[in-house]
């Protein structure tokens, strides 16, 4: 593939041995949905192991999974319905649709950060101006329009049960925060991690793996008391350094990254709590793990404008990629109590946690009494449905507007001071009720794994090699007898047969030339080749082939478990398998 960029090149490799390609060929394919095969599916997997490892395993913290489909009222509580929206023009001679945002920054050079706070009149005064025209016929385009990228369903055979696939996987855990926190004994703080595909109605997708209607994410919700945002592991990740792109320098035209440790971020308070800086400094260990070298890797902080409707200080960890540029491969939010609030408030179950303490504390809380008499004489039968209503007011709304107005608005009811009474009520506790606070790791699984798979890619003497980070690797093994003759396939496959019983991803091949058979598992990322040679034969010996240096060791059959085991948990190297050759 000559003259073919990177993306190109690995897609090529990807779609012919089995990580990826689009879905639906034989129909002529459909943009936004890919196939992970054989190996990419493993591969991504490993990707997503070494988060659950980092992320949960080491904090102790807990992974669920929930449906995909939610019921509407879940993202109205949540604010998708009102927020997760793009803006939309459509060719008025083809027919095809785009994202009006990104046409601009494709066509007329402007930035996310421009487009981002522009309104819909705006961008449509940008398009007119600059005479941006369809890029696929040329065609005018129409007033941009916002367009819902969550996919809408009915749940069950009737039309009004509205429902949506899932955008995130937050709102998974958020709904299921009171059943989850009485199960780890109410332990605070505490985070709970979800893994699993998430659906965005993506308005014109052109970006491969980058883009995707359909992808997995990983988001991880960890709850904390705001009184105490004090992380008790920074020590731990102190002197990391992470390269910053700061909103207040970014607003200033500059845009190159500020390199600070950990310490010196806290230190400067430039993120508010300090469990968030800690996760972004484990995103950077694992990047850093999938090969991802420190300079290619950055943190660029979102103006009020750029942030999701629930974040009040948002990060996206950033990567370079050949094709593309500097591209999202995770976000990092402190949601504060957004998610809880919206869900207590929509559903009216109480979603505070009570935190004992040794004093008395007196608490004053306003709340809503309804006056049935006087509600059913107003609204008959529907009296039933207006004192449910009732129950999720905000106590102090519902007052301010009587007081403002002498009535308020709730769900197509008129209230006044003759139906309810707000009230004050005193309590004497031993503690405090609060919601938790939120920050959110989220990664793109999808993006990491091809992030991974452009960083492996390498061309070495005209050969591909793919120099996959040995624990995320596909294969771990492949076992080769030297020629298929001479009872050297019946001594492989007795060796092959060891290292499978013992828990390893391993292939065998006896086709063709040695040399060829070589190339191909240094294409597809295998790290290490067992060769069944003549020797092996009389002292029962292999030789040991590494893909990145093509040095060879010779080691015993017997002692393989061993070595194979500690060298995939990093605790040897290649050159403590056997005696050099």
């Amino acid at each position: 593939m000559k003259g073919a960029d990177k993306f190109e090149r690995i897609s090529e490799l990807a779609r012919r041995r089995g990580f990826f390609w689009p879905s639906y060929e034989i129909y002529g394919g459909i943009s936004g949905f890919i196939n992970w095969g054989p190996l990419g599916a493993v591969m991504k997997r490993k990707i997503e192991d070494k988060f659950r490892d980092i992320f949960l395993r080491r904090l102790n913290f807990y992974e669920i999974e929930s449906p995909i489909i939610a019921p509407e009222r879940v993202f109205k509580a949540s604010g998708h319905v009102d927020h997760f929206k793009e803006p939309l023009v459509e060719c008025l001679k083809c027919r095809r649709k785009f994202r009006a945002d990104h046409l601009l920054q494709e066509f007329a050079d402007l930035s996310s950060q421009e487009t981002d706070r522009m309104s819909l009149q705006e961008i449509a005064g940008e398009i007119e101006q600059r005479n941006i025209k369809c890029p696929e016929c040329n065609g005018a385009l129409s007033e941009p329009k916002y367009f819902l990228t969550m996919f809408q369903t009915t749940i069950g055979p009737y039309s009004e049960s509205v429902g949506y696939g899932r955008p995130e996987a937050a709102q998974g855990i958020f709904v299921e925060f009171k059943r989850l926190y009485e199960q780890v004994r109410e332990r605070l703080p505490i985070g709970f991690a979800q893994i699993g595909h998430a659906l965005r109605n993506e308005i014109s997708p052109r970006q491969g793996p980058i883009r995707l209607r359909e992808f997995t994410i990983i988001d991880l919700e960890f709850f904390f008391d705001p009184e105490k945002p004090q992380c008790p592991f920074l020590n731990e990740v102190a002197d990391e350094s992470l390269r910053l792109v700061l909103a207040e320098n970014r607003l200033k035209g500059d845009g190159k990254p500020v390199k600070l440790t950990v310490k010196e971020i806290v230190a400067q308070g430039l993120i508010k709590v300090e469990w968030h800086v800690f996760f972004m400094a484990l995103a950077k260990r694992l990047l850093a793990d999938l090969s991802i070298p420190e300079d290619k890797q950055r943190f660029i902080e979102k103006h009020p404008w750029e942030r999701a409707h629930y974040s009040t200080q948002g990060f996206d960890q950033e990567v370079y990629l050949d094709r593309w540029g500097w591209v999202e491969v995770a976000g990092f939010n402190y949601r504060t109590d957004y998610d809880l609030k919206g869900h207590m408030m929509e559903s009216g179950v109480d979603m505070r946690v009570f935190k004992p303490s040794e004093k008395e504390i007196m608490r004053v809380e306003m709340q809503v009494k309804p006056l049935i008499e006087s509600i059913s004489q107003t609204f008959k039968d529907k009296a039933p449905k207006v004192v449910e209503a009732l129950q999720n007011v905000d106590p102090n709304a519902l007052a301010e507007a009587l007081k403002r107005h002498g009535f308020y608005e709730m769900n197509g009811f008129r209230i006044t001071s003759e139906h309810v009474e707000v009230i004050q009520k005193e309590f004497r506790e031993k503690g405090r009720h609060f919601i938790p606070h939120v920050i959110e790791p989220s990664f793109g699984s999808d993006r990491l794994t091809y992030a991974a798979l452009e960083y492996a890619y390498t061309i070495k003497d005209d050969r591909v090699i793919l120099k996959l980070p040995r624990d995320i690797a596909p294969i771990q093994l492949a076992v080769l007898p030297l020629v298929s003759r001479d009872g050297l396939p019946e001594k492989a496959k007795e060796v092959y047969r060891i290292l499978i019983d013992e828990g390893f991803t391993v292939e065998y091949d006896d086709s063709g030339y040695i040399g060829r058979r070589y190339a191909r598992f240094d294409e597809v990322g295998v790290p290490l080749c067992i060769t069944v040679d003549y020797q092996t034969l009389k002292d029962d010996t292999v030789t040991i082939r590494d893909r990145d240096t093509w040095r060879q060791v010779r080691a015993e059959i017997r002692g393989l478990p061993w070595l194979l085991h500690n060298y995939f948990r990093f605790k040897i190297n290649f050159d403590d398998l056997g005696l050099p050759i």
